[in-house]
């Protein structure tokens, strides 16, 4: 009997046992309390937002550098180009061309009013090309004219050197027209004399608020690449 007793008082010991067991390892189960997963929800929103405002953080800077590339593209293409050339002998025109093509500008000859001939070019013979070289007050006629010159920004100008100095047909041109605030860029052509003080020497015909680029001078059949290379530096200065 009390063999028996024992037995059941050992059962009944370990069913307790058991059960406790249970509810031990249900608590382990909810280990993470409300407040905890409340903490943990707001540290996942607040890395998301943080994420977001990476992103939108990103997306903003490259959004501003968009548009302030935009607006300095915008301030170049503003600035309307005018290329003006004179070409007795043809030499100086495919070049302003290049520079018209390459710019995207308007373009404009001057011509004489009077032509010149091969003997009025035939140098060193008291020609018309002489005389006009030799006198600084000379101004030959231009047979038409800019319209809305006030609307150009910048002057790209073209000319021959004649007798190592712009002929005085680009002195008739300067003094036509008011200059001030703008940029103007000289290139002469030549088959052996550089630009030299012939632009120098233009200074004065314009206003003291004309900005006067760095000429360059060109031999004839110049390519187009060259034009664009002289004119990618000038851009950059």
């Amino acid at each position: 009997m009390k063999k028996q007793i024992c037995m059941v008082l050992s059962l009944l010991l370990l069913f307790i046992m058991e059960g406790c067991g249970n509810r031990v390892a249900e608590g382990g189960q909810g280990n993470i309390s409300p407040e905890s997963e409340a903490q943990t929800e707001r540290r996942q929103n607040i890395n998301h937002k943080g994420a977001s405002a990476e992103t939108e953080d990103g997306e903003l800077s490259e959004a501003v550098s968009g548009r302030s590339q935009k607006a300095e593209q915008q301030t170049d293409m503003d600035d309307k180009i005018l290329v003006v050339y004179f070409s007795a002998t043809g030499t100086t025109k495919p070049l302003a061309e290049y520079a018209a093509e390459i710019l995207n500008a308007d373009i404009y000859e001057i011509v004489p009013e009077e032509p010149y001939t091969e003997a009025d070019l035939a140098y060193y013979t008291n020609c018309r090309a002489d005389q006009e070289q030799n006198d600084p007050s000379a101004r030959p006629e231009i047979s038409g004219s800019v319209e809305n010159m006030e609307d150009y920004d910048i002057i790209v100008l073209g000319y021959p050197i004649w007798h190592g100095q712009a002929p005085r047909i680009i002195s008739t041109f300067l003094e036509s027209y008011d200059f001030s605030g703008k940029t103007v860029i000289p290139f002469c052509t030549s088959h052996s004399s550089g630009i030299g003080s012939s632009a120098d020497n233009l200074h004065s015909l314009c206003p003291d608020s004309t900005v006067w680029a760095e000429g360059r001078r060109f031999e004839a059949e110049t390519s187009r690449s060259t034009i664009e290379e002289w004119l990618d530096r000038m851009n950059q200065i």
